[in-house]
């Protein structure tokens, strides 16, 4: 059997250690690799430090345009059996391009999150309002998020929550959909005994990308609702803050004497999360699974979030902490997790549970490429039963083409 070609079309470089949609992003590279598939990653974005470099691990970064014909050239000459968009934006740039010169390649969206869902919690949030999926079905980011989904082959989900929603709420076919969370490593008996003792950890943690919103709004209820009653009764803790692209909003929050310290980037994330006792999480919304939350898990470090903050993670499994709404009892919780060691060595342990048997790669890995298989064995057929998919294809393929000619032109 001949190579199969992998093209990953990144809405940015991959950077790993500033987000989870980094570290997702890595972790299908190399199952892919794993499988002995030649990758290439292309995006139209600047490189800036923060990216890892793929060629090291024999992955070729190629740079591209948008709205250019040399696409097509490159692309056609590339040959891919398999595509990966990075979010939808890519395959609203790029799909149509794959369709017309690879054919027979399989189109695959790997969501990181439903975006849409992440905007509307947060136009709701701001207007004081209780989430309701009607308004998802208003949204006109989710009519171009579900496109995207239906004209390609498989999208990767990333939470059981977001499966059932797609399903339930906007009716998509299950054929073209494909639940598939983080893919990490199983936690063993040695891990655990090299993580840090409950007496020798201190202070809390938080940590996040700041281009994403819910994380500022995260860090401000920190500091606005849940710090200071934390602080009255843990008078030597301190919160430290850590995250890339931070903002001026977020340093002005830094307060050595209230012990709310902003740090900024942490080269290395695991490290830090090793170290605290606790992790805060107060996310008011959100989508997808959270990195910052299986980070937690992997270091042995117990963690407090919201209902947000777990939705979709845990299944039926308890949870690696508290999950609390109300900030007057999150502070509350908070205390007794920091100040308990029966009650915190509890939820580590439920953490190592959740990450053994929901994010364990061996077991995720290979169902994926049995699935992958099985369309590109069948893919004339699977696409048959997607209608609606080929539809949109076919429309998007006129609309999308000339508008972009037309742009094409004006920049020449």
């Amino acid at each position: 059997m001949s190579i199969q070609q992998v093209l990953i079309i990144g809405t940015v470089w991959v950077e790993p250690n500033s987000s989870a949609a980094g570290s997702r992003m890595q972790q299908l590279i190399e199952l892919f690799l794993k499988q002995n598939y030649k990758v290439t990653f292309a995006s139209a974005s600047q490189k800036n430090e923060k990216a890892i470099s793929l060629s090291s691990s024999g992955v070729e970064e190629v740079l591209i345009e948008l709205n250019n014909t040399s696409f097509d050239d490159f692309v056609k000459k590339l040959n891919p059996t398999i595509v990966v968009f990075d979010r939808f934006m890519m395959e609203e740039q790029f799909g149509w391009r794959v369709a017309e010169n690879c054919p027979n390649a399989i189109r695959i969206l790997d969501t990181e999150d439903l975006h849409f869902l992440r905007k509307t919690r947060y136009q709701q949030l701001k207007k004081g309002e209780e989430f309701t999926t009607a308004a998802l079905l208003k949204s006109d980011d989710a009519k171009r998020e579900i496109a995207s989904i239906l004209r390609c082959d498989v999208s990767l989900i990333i939470s059981t929550y977001e499966m059932e929603l797609l399903k339930s709420v906007f009716k998509i076919d299950e054929r073209i959909i494909y639940y598939l969370p983080f893919l990490l490593n199983k936690i063993d008996e040695q891990q655990i005994e090299n993580w840090k003792f409950f007496e020798e950890r201190k202070h809390f943690v938080f940590i996040g990308n700041f281009f994403h919103k819910p994380n500022v709004d995260a860090v401000l209820t920190l500091k606005n609702e849940i710090w200071s009653k934390i602080k009255a009764a843990l008078p030597e803790a301190e919160i430290h803050i850590y995250g890339a692209y931070a903002n001026q909003q977020i340093h002005q929050l830094h307060n050595k004497k209230e012990g709310f310290i902003i740090k900024g980037f942490a080269e290395n994330a695991k490290e830090v999360v090793e170290k605290a006792s606790v992790v805060l999480a107060p996310l008011r919304f959100g989508a997808g699974i959270k990195g910052k939350l299986t980070e937690a898990m992997i270091c042995g470090t117990p963690s407090i979030t919201t209902l947000i903050g777990v939705e979709g993670m845990h299944g039926k499994l308890n949870w690696n902490g508290f999950v609390e709404d109300n900030f007057s009892n999150f502070s509350k919780k908070a205390i007794q997790l920091y100040t308990d060691e029966k009650v915190w060595k509890n939820a580590q342990k439920n953490g190592v549970e959740i990450i053994n048997q929901i994010y364990d790669k061996e077991q995720l890995e290979q169902p994926f490429i049995n699935q992958l298989n099985r369309i590109q064995d069948n893919l004339e057929n699977h696409r048959t039963h997607n209608f609606l998919g080929s539809l949109l294809q076919h429309q998007t393929l006129q609309a999308t083409k000339y508008m972009s000619k037309w742009i094409e032109s004006k920049n020449s």
